[in-house]
């Protein structure tokens, strides 16, 4: 098949999902054209068959705000007129799923026999698109494509209850590699940063407000105060990073708290790591934290979204209630006093991982675009008889 992935390229889940789906779509021999603003961030390596398009958004004086979907329609239109799309799968509602209905509209009878996925992951349904500017727009984009995903039941009873739509929602997992996120031998890396062998407590995120990274720095001050000997490793950047840094001189653990900003090889971060904390406010999967549970680390997580039916209680660590960072800070240190209940959660924690293997979920995908395509192509038929 020939499939265009549309995606955002920035440091977060839908992005990331997007990127390795085209890339294990590419593996197992499908054409992939990536079109986005940027190159994604996990698009760093050279594959046969896949293409990036960037997209560029000329600026005049006329724009205060360069019209980026307007831009990305017309470029749908080039993928499908001469790349021959058999499907066109979007990634976030706004403004992926409008630019390809209208990219469909301008083509007319050429666009009909072209399948178009829109895959919501999370905040395009739970934070933008419940914004009444949007909520039209999202709706109505919703109920134009061709076949909608969403990575969670959560994310899909979201958006049955946020918006008017009688579309059949699937339910397709966000996924993991399981031979690339694997835990491996770092031990020299480990005992560069933890010289006495302290714990290694890890925290991966986009820095938004919502991810509540400043809990995370709470409660590892509270294992450092409970006597546990332990380093915290943050990953990522964003808009809070001043206030997390603020904090941590406020409550005097920056000794023991390495800011690492954005890294490529998270795998390697997270395979010296022993706790892998996501307080965050909203989240309909937990991608980042099921990259480390396949590298065998327990999570501790806060109760939202989709957090609950992957990080399970008391097998893969614990879930706790939101801004519960007494009850978060008391799990972690019974777990690193612990050492049998640690060891049994690291290999719970990998053996639930393997349930969202990528070559699993990418069948679920292959599947759905032959079914969708076959659909699209035999109704673009019957109105041309």
């Amino acid at each position: 098949m020939n499939i265009g992935i549309v995606c955002y390229p920035t440091y977060g889940g839908s992005g990331v999902v997007a990127t390795e789906l085209g890339i294990g779509l590419a593996q197992k021999g499908h054409q992939v054209h990536f079109l986005s603003y940027a190159r994604p961030q996990r698009l760093n390596t050279f594959e046969a068959n896949i293409n990036f398009h960037e997209v560029s958004v000329n600026v005049y004086p006329l724009f205060e705000y360069p019209p980026y979907d307007l831009a990305l329609a017309s470029h749908m239109v080039d993928l499908i007129k001469y790349q021959k799309l058999d499907v066109l799968h979007v990634h976030y509602a706004i403004p992926h799923a409008t630019s390809a209905y209208l990219a469909k509209k301008i083509l007319g009878e050429e666009g009909k026999r072209v399948a178009v996925i829109t895959t919501l992951h999370g905040t395009d349904i739970t934070i933008v698109g419940s914004d009444p500017s949007y909520l039209p727009v999202v709706e109505f984009s919703i109920n134009k494509s061709d076949s909608v995903t969403a990575v969670s039941d959560y994310l899909r009873d979201e958006t049955y209850a946020k918006f008017k739509t009688t579309k059949e929602i699937h339910v397709i997992p966000n996924f993991v590699d399981v031979n690339r996120f694997k835990r491996i031998d770092r031990s020299h890396f480990k005992k560069a940063i933890c010289p006495d062998g302290e714990f290694v407590v890890t925290h991966v995120s986009n820095f938004r407000k919502v991810k509540r990274v400043s809990d995370t720095v709470e409660v590892f001050s509270r294992i450092l105060k409970a006597g546990i000997p332990a380093k915290l490793l943050l990953v990522g950047d964003g808009p809070e990073r001043v206030n997390v840094e603020t904090m941590c001189r406020t409550l005097g653990v920056c000794e023991h708290v390495r800011m690492l900003g954005k890294q490529e090889k998270v795998e390697e971060i997270l395979s010296i790591s022993d706790l892998f904390l996501m307080p965050s406010g909203s989240e309909t999967f937990g991608l980042a934290a099921l990259e480390a549970m396949s590298c065998s680390v327990p999570v501790i997580s806060s109760d939202v979204g989709g957090l609950p039916m992957l990080n399970i209680d008391g097998e893969t660590g614990f879930v706790c209630a939101l801004g519960d960072t007494d009850t978060m800070a008391e799990k972690a240190i019974e777990m690193f006093r612990n050492k049998e209940m640690h060891e049994t959660m690291t290999l719970n924690a990998r053996k639930r991982a393997e349930d969202f293997e990528l070559s699993r979920v990418i069948e679920q995908y292959e599947q759905l675009y032959v079914e969708v395509m076959e659909s699209v192509q035999a109704a673009a038929a019957q109105d041309q008889d």
